[in-house]
């Protein structure tokens, strides 16, 4: 029983020891658990709070009490120089924390979600900075912060904000470029169109819905009213499906009716991939006959240039010689196999320096690559080219808006000597005006002064200052008025000058000078307009005029004196010559008995020189008749051949003394001329004196009369020495001088052939002496038919 009774609480010890054992076993495993449990959690936290250090949000609670906890990098981004502890810290700074709006209502907020539990996103900026931050507030969980604080993440979305704008902003131009895009092709003039990918139509423009005649786009799209017709047994649809299915613009010219007018259209066909295919129409009616108008005038122009007297000669963009008219062709010697080969502009060059047809130059290809440059600018370009045989070349070298050139030759060789001609003309205008006699200036129209010589200046008193401004008459006329005797009288200048400028006629006028000269004035207008003013000093002239004044009178007291000499003389030398001649007739009628042979030819030579004398003092004094003008004519109508047997029936006697053979040849003389028998007589018989007196012993004089037309021609030739040209000059000009023989034999004239030359000319005819020593005399005279 003691055993037993003991055996128990042994046994309950050792029931509680196990038990303890047991529970200490437990204790232990749980406290490991525990404690690998809170490493566990330690870990997870460190975790957790690393993950929160570089997580892109900052979670910061606000307790009711405006307490704040939240890491320290949250102050750091917002630029706070020390940790933030409240709410209010986070604001309130110049250049740090948030701006005093934002601060507000991020105040707001939180208050409004601590007190509701209402969530809310609101945009921050940070003062200072161009960052931008976004805040995601709510409630907080109630199990941790049961008083209702607020959670608050904190995003910085600058990066997000800056692409949302810019997402904003390209967005806002992509919808303003569609609506721009969009009216512009509904207010284009071209007819556009769009196709579905089953190419029925979904949209056109209002040119397209005018070009069919329709009422709207609507109606074109509903009822699929086509602008093209068919062509080639394809609709306007399956040319659509061919480019959308070669997935390749397609453009072809079609024919179509717009607003009732056929016109030529460029079509195209754009595939725009999914969405379906675009279309457009060019109407290229107009570029058509453009294109045609401007082929009709090329050609025109074409034959236009090879009528021009220039060469002209286009190259393209690459240099090649497109079109040379036959000018140029001609100009450089060029064939037309050659330049259809199209040369480059240098080879064309070379060509012409081959043909000696550009300037000498010493470096040719460095001048050559000057020429090229011409087509690189784009100023023309001008030139004067002096080839080696003389000719002057202007080139004008045209860039066109091709990239081409345009090259004009002009010949300018006539231009040039004319030029020259010109200058030499001037210069020889200056120093004839210089070398004048008369003052001459010229006046335009409006009164300015143009030209002037040397005498003018030095008449005047003008200096070349003065004169080379041009001045106008107006000012000049002050400073002429100076030398004149009545400085009043140039008011009259002036008007002279003036009035034939505008009335275009000659005046003339007379001013004394000053110092007494004379000067006659004469204004003369110009085809130009202008006026010629010239002075001539007169003072000389009057003085002279005076002279021959005086010496006129004179003469005609001479004159005077030498007519009653003549007929003194000729009444002194008649009385004691009729006497002679009487005395001799008696003598050989042997009044005084009978002669001797001798004595009969001494008789016989008295009443020949007494003759002779007579005739030689009728012939004086005809000839004073005809130089006074006095010489009667009596005309009548006389017999030709009678007339010409009667003149050599006078010479006879002396032809046969002086034993010269006298031929007379009246053929075709024959018929009436009214004429005065006694003066053809005297004058054809002075030739024939003249022919017999001075011919040799056995020579020969011809006298010949024939009609010649409607005029009576007398020749008297002869085959004795002749006369020297001098003499014959002296004896066909109109004051022939009598004169003797000369030392050598050779006659001269009397009066006997310039009195025949007066009385032909006396009768309207005409009197011709040609003849030359050793080969005779002719003389012609020849009467015209009244």
């Amino acid at each position: 029983m003691t055993m037993t009774g003991t055996g128990l609480p042994i046994a309950l010890i050792g029931v509680l020891m196990a038990l303890w054992l047991v529970g200490a076993i437990v204790a232990i495993w749980i406290g490991l658990s525990l404690r690998n449990e809170s490493r566990k959690m330690l870990s997870q936290t460190s975790r957790l709070r690393r993950l929160l250090e570089t997580a892109p949000a900052f979670p910061v609670v606000v307790k009711s009490d405006g307490r704040l906890e939240a890491p320290d990098r949250f102050s750091r981004l917002l630029g706070l120089m020390t940790p933030a502890t409240t709410l209010s810290d986070l604001g309130g700074h110049d250049e740090a924390g948030l701006a005093i709006d934002d601060m507000a209502a991020l105040d707001a907020k939180v208050r409004e979600t601590q007190r509701t539990g209402k969530s809310f996103v609101l945009a921050l900026a940070i003062k200072g900075s161009e960052r931008r931050l976004t805040v995601v507030g709510n409630i907080a969980d109630v199990a941790i912060y049961p008083n209702g604080a607020a959670l608050l993440w904190f995003f910085d979305s600058t990066d997000s904000l800056r692409e949302l704008e810019k997402r904003t902003q390209e967005s806002e131009e992509a919808r303003t470029a569609f609506a721009a895009l969009a009216g512009l092709i509904e207010a284009a003039p071209l007819p556009m169109w769009h196709r579905r990918p089953d190419m029925r139509l979904h949209f056109v423009n209002h040119a397209y819905v005018d070009a069919v005649g329709a009422t709207d786009g609507l109606q074109v799209v509903k009822e699929g009213i086509e602008l093209l017709e068919p062509e080639k047994g394809k609709s306007p649809a399956d040319w659509a499906a061919e480019a959308m299915a070669a997935d390749a613009q397609r453009e072809r010219i079609v024919s179509a009716t717009l607003n009732g007018e056929r016109r030529q259209l460029r079509v195209f066909d754009i595939p725009l991939g999914q969405s379906g295919v675009a279309g457009l129409a060019i109407d290229v009616q107009d570029l058509i006959d453009a294109k045609s108008e401007v082929r009709e005038l090329s050609e025109a122009q074409r034959d236009l240039l090879n009528l021009m007297s220039a060469g002209v000669a286009q190259f393209d963009a690459r240099h090649v010689l497109t079109f040379a008219n036959l000018p140029f062709q001609s100009l450089f010697t060029f064939r037309d196999q050659w330049l259809s080969e199209k040369p480059e502009f240098a080879r064309v060059l070379d060509r012409m320096r081959e043909n000696g047809k550009v300037p000498e130059v010493r470096d040719f290809p460095t001048w050559r690559r000057e020429r090229e440059d011409w087509f690189r600018t784009s100023d023309p370009n001008e030139e004067n080219w002096l080839l080696p045989d003389g000719t002057h070349l202007r080139v004008l070298a045209q860039p066109i808006p091709d990239g081409g050139l345009l090259m004009i030759f002009e010949d300018r060789t006539e231009q040039a000597q004319l030029a020259s001609a010109r200058d030499i003309l001037l210069r020889v205008r200056s120093a004839t005006f210089d070398n004048l006699f008369e003052a001459i200036a010229v006046f335009s129209a409006d009164g300015r002064l143009s030209i002037w010589n040397r005498l003018f200046a030095e008449t005047w008193g003008l200096n070349d200052d003065l004169l080379l401004e041009h001045p106008r008459l107006d000012e000049l006329l002050p400073w002429m008025a100076q030398l004149l005797s009545k400085p009043s009288q140039i008011t009259t200048l002036g008007e002279l000058i003036r009035m034939t400028s505008s009335s275009r006629e000659q005046r003339k006028s007379k001013a004394v000078f000053a110092d007494g000269r004379m000067f006659q004035i004469a204004t003369v207008p110009l085809p130009d307009g202008n006026a010629l003013f010239t002075m001539l000093d007169m003072s000389n002239n009057l003085k002279i005029e005076q002279a021959l004044r005086d010496r006129n009178s004179a003469l005609q007291e001479v004159d005077a004196i030498k007519g009653k000499f003549l007929a003194n003389m000729s009444y002194e030398f008649r009385t004691p010559l009729t006497s002679i001649s009487g005395f001799a007739d008696l003598l050989k009628e042997g009044i005084a008995g009978d002669l001797s042979d001798q004595a009969k030819e001494y008789v016989d030579a008295i009443l020949q020189s007494a003759d002779r004398l007579s005739d030689q003092i009728n012939t004086v004094l005809d000839y004073s008749q005809i130089e006074a003008g006095a010489l009667p004519l009596a005309l009548e109508h006389t017999d030709v051949p009678t007339l010409v047997a009667q003149i050599a029936d006078s010479k006879a006697a002396m032809a046969q003394a002086a034993e010269v053979e006298l031929q007379v040849d009246a053929g075709n003389g024959t018929g009436e001329m009214a004429l005065d028998p006694k003066r053809i007589m005297q004058a054809v018989g002075q030739a024939l004196d003249n022919a017999i007196r001075y011919n040799k012993s056995g020579g020969q004089v011809l006298m010949l009369a024939r009609w010649q037309g409607d005029a009576l021609e007398f020749v008297v030739s002869d085959n004795g020495p002749g006369m020297r040209e001098a003499d014959v000059q002296r004896i066909s000009s109109d004051n022939a001088v009598p004169k003797n023989a000369d030392s050598n034999g050779s006659m001269t004239q009397g009066l006997g052939l310039p009195l025949a030359r007066q009385i032909i000319e006396s009768h309207g005819g005409t009197f011709h002496l040609h003849s030359a020593p050793g080969e005779g005399t002719v003389v012609i005279m020849v009467l015209p038919r009244p």
